[in-house]
């Protein structure tokens, strides 16, 4: 799926609406980064699929601001879900929803990145 691109079709707020090619509508809980213009160039929002409308579209929710993003604008199907940094080297370092640390300090190396959703914490008893 690392081809599988759609196409914004509706934004309302931080909510979008994704048609792709039949047969290839992401999974719900999977990523899509969408490429940004103009003055954020270079940059992408990540959206997070959350239900499947029919008609080979998706409804997802936006990670970041929406501002700046037209219907037709091309949407990237990630092909799993959004998922972070995982290890000794993230303890005691601040990481945004998307794992990307936010302490100003380089990304942590030598890390797995697990999916964020798919996993339940732990209990106390076994934290000690």
């Amino acid at each position: 799926m690392a081809n599988n691109i759609g196409k914004i079709t509706q934004i309302i707020g931080a909510v979008l609406d994704i048609k792709f090619t039949e047969g290839n509508l992401p999974e719900i809980n999977d990523a899509i980064r969408i490429p940004l213009r103009g003055d954020q160039a270079g940059k992408e929002l990540t959206v997070e699929v959350s239900q499947h409308l029919g008609d080979d579209t998706v409804r997802c929710i936006a990670m970041g601001s929406t501002d700046g993003l037209v219907r037709g604008m091309d949407a990237v199907a990630a092909g799993g879900p959004i998922s972070v940094p995982v290890g000794e080297n993230t303890l005691g370092r601040m990481f945004n929803v998307l794992g990307d640390p936010i302490d100003e300090i380089d990304p942590p190396a030598g890390v797995e990145k697990w999916p964020c959703l798919l996993y339940t914490s732990p209990s106390p008893r076994d934290t000690r």
